[in-house]
């Protein structure tokens, strides 16, 4: 393979990326696992053909993602997951009326605290129920409650995307002046997140034709059948008393969320340690390995103190979508960051003065990057790096850290196509043109929305002098 070393730099980088692109599309469309394999794939190719240098495996990242996922999937095996539901369900049958406006920020809120978006899949149900007995269009909603869900994994403080991105913005060397980490990531994305949820539900509130006002669906409700199929029976947890057991895993998960987020706050609850790194100064415990304790420690008192079959942890759906995560982080971000190590100063000279000219071309190569790999950790540990080493100011990528939420542009992310499935009305769902389907432009309008007002909060807190 001598002869492709032998290339210019340039043709080997083009040659390269189309290998890599071939793989996360070929991934894409495989679904589920094969994306993080197939990054195997061109990880050979680059190391055999082109004798590029293996990188480090995002190890801090998935090490964070195993941990996360065990504990949310054993607050669902233990039924805690249900006692918030229930709460929620509460909130959403008092006010029916305001269903589109409030179930984006209920499903939003439910991923902060669990740091997954696929807690939705037990909400959409409800949401349905809710707004075809209330003569809400289940479009406005349903979409509206996918979408929200995985925005609010950039505000989770026990998320991935979170706790990875903290760890490479404190490490580059050019850190952000006021910027200590954790909590004053959350500081921008938490309220830029609500504002793009916000507008979510706005812009939902309008959309499409009224229930009785669409002769399409009143032409179909003609049919017994299909009505019947529409409306159904309802579906519920209200009235459900559930065990203590369940409440009492639903307090420990949450406990543990507010001990980490204190630690986060107060930097010197942490133990330290000489660094000999930094001259024998004392560097408390990273908040990495902070989460990653603390998430096994909830999902282990849950288990001790309520009784959960251990067994059904990883049989629910949300230790199975959370485990193909961590392989496609695995699989993309070592792939991702062999290549561009080798071509990061060619790429600083051709794109370095336009990315720091013009700041929010970071934000569209970040959104299409997270599109690509159907993960926002995936994407933030894959394309922060490449931006840090081309320039990009470490306080732009604070500011646009929304953008790392991009696999709503085609339905194909498996909470988008459970929303379509669980609405029997048949109102949400994926156009003639596959694009022109009902989440993408709540989607778009929720990003951007958001990239904005984080850009004007990081700008207040000082982060883009």
């Amino acid at each position: 393979m001598e002869f492709l070393m032998n290339l210019s730099e340039g043709t080997q980088f083009a040659i390269q990326l189309i290998i890599v692109l071939i793989c996360l599309f070929y991934g894409a469309k495989k679904g589920g696992i094969a994306l993080g394999l197939l990054g195997g794939i061109g990880l050979l190719v680059l190391v055999f053909a082109f004798n590029v240098k293996p990188g480090v495996p995002s190890t801090d990242v998935i090490f964070t993602i195993l941990a996360v996922v065990v504990a949310s999937a054993t607050l669902q095996a233990s039924g805690g997951l249900d006692v918030m539901l229930q709460i929620a369900e509460k909130v959403l049958r008092k006010n029916p009326k305001y269903l589109t406006v409030l179930a984006p920020f209920v499903s939003c809120f439910l991923t902060i605290l669990c740091g997954t978006g696929h807690v939705v899949y037990t909400l959409l149900p409800i949401v349905y129920d809710i707004a075809i007995k209330n003569g809400i269009r289940p479009e406005r909603p349903m979409a509206a409650t996918s979408v929200s869900a995985q925005m609010g994994i950039i505000a989770s403080p026990v998320s991935v995307a979170v706790v990875s991105l903290t760890a490479m913005l404190v490490a580059v060397d050019s850190r952000i002046a006021g910027f200590d980490g954790y909590l004053d990531l959350l500081k921008i994305t938490i309220p830029s997140t609500l504002f793009g949820v916000l507008a979510i539900g706005i812009f939902s509130w309008f959309r499409g034709k009224d229930l009785d006002k669409d002769m399409e669906f009143q032409e179909k409700l003609k049919d017994p059948e299909f009505k019947k199929y529409v409306y159904g029976d309802s579906v519920t947890l209200i009235g459900k008393k559930l065990p203590k057991n369940q409440w009492a895993a639903m307090w420990i998960f949450l406990g543990a969320i507010v001990i980490v987020a204190c630690l986060g706050y107060f930097e010197n609850l942490r133990p330290a340690w000489p660094n000999a790194a930094k001259g024998g100064v004392l560097t408390p415990l990273s908040m990495v390995q902070t989460i990653q304790m603390f998430m096994l420690l909830a999902g282990s008192l849950i288990i001790i103190f309520t009784k959960t079959d251990a067994n059904k942890i990883s049989k629910n759906e949300i230790f199975k979508s959370g485990m193909i995560a961590m392989v496609a982080v695995f699989g993309i971000s070592w792939m991702a960051d062999s290549m561009f190590a080798v071509h990061t100063p060619m790429m600083k000279a051709a794109l370095g003065d336009i990315v720091q000219k013009y700041s929010w071309t970071y934000a569209v190569m970040l959104l299409l990057v997270s599109k690509f790999v159907n993960s926002q950790a995936a994407a933030l540990a894959a394309f922060v790096p490449l931006a840090l080493g081309i320039g990009v100011s470490p306080g732009v990528i604070v500011a646009f850290a929304a953008a790392c939420y991009g696999y709503y542009i085609l339905p194909t992310y498996p909470s988008d196509l459970a929303a379509i499935q669980f609405d029997r009305s048949g109102t949400t769902k994926i156009g003639k043109y596959v694009i022109n389907h009902s989440f993408i432009i709540p989607g778009f309008l929720g990003v951007i929305t958001s990239c904005i007002f984080g850009y004007i909060f990081a700008g207040l807190a000082g982060y883009l002098s």
